[in-house]
């Protein structure tokens, strides 16, 4: 008999850190998942990624048996790293915080790729240079 499909969740974690504790522990109790459990699969799989914060997407299925899908960093997580910035900028494009250059657009779009809309590395470069801009990021030549 297969599986049925309860629950799909994703959570932003960060990679080699996740405890029982909140978040983690209230999302998946209600739904009868180990918290200790699923901690320690989530850390040995992004334990090389330390620092980054990586999504996971959860399918919790009705025997309590759940399946774990690791998704990208976030967009705006990867452009204040590489642009060495704590924040955006609270006024959109209006304020300039940092900047980045497009040969670390084209890095981050394709790190990127495999979650977004876009069939290539320029519709993707497009797409992170737009949440950029509004993060207070500029792209220099």
């Amino acid at each position: 008999m297969a599986k049925e499909l309860i629950r799909k969740l994703t959570l932003q974690l960060p990679a080699g850190k996740a405890t029982p504790a909140p978040p983690v522990g209230t999302a998946l109790g209600p739904l009868g998942v180990n918290s200790g459990e699923f901690c320690v699969k989530y850390n040995d799989a992004t334990k090389d990624k330390m620092g980054d914060i990586i999504p996971v997407e959860i399918s919790v299925f009705d025997d309590r048996s759940y399946e774990l899908r690791f998704l990208t960093p976030p967009t705006p997580f990867l452009l204040k790293k590489y642009a060495k910035i704590k924040s955006g900028s609270a006024k959109g494009s209006a304020e300039m915080v940092g900047s980045i250059t497009k040969e670390q657009l084209k890095e981050i779009a394709e790190i990127k790729l495999p979650d977004l809309n876009a069939y290539n590395v320029e519709k993707a470069m497009n797409i992170v240079a737009g949440t950029a801009k509004n993060m207070g990021i500029e792209i220099k030549d």
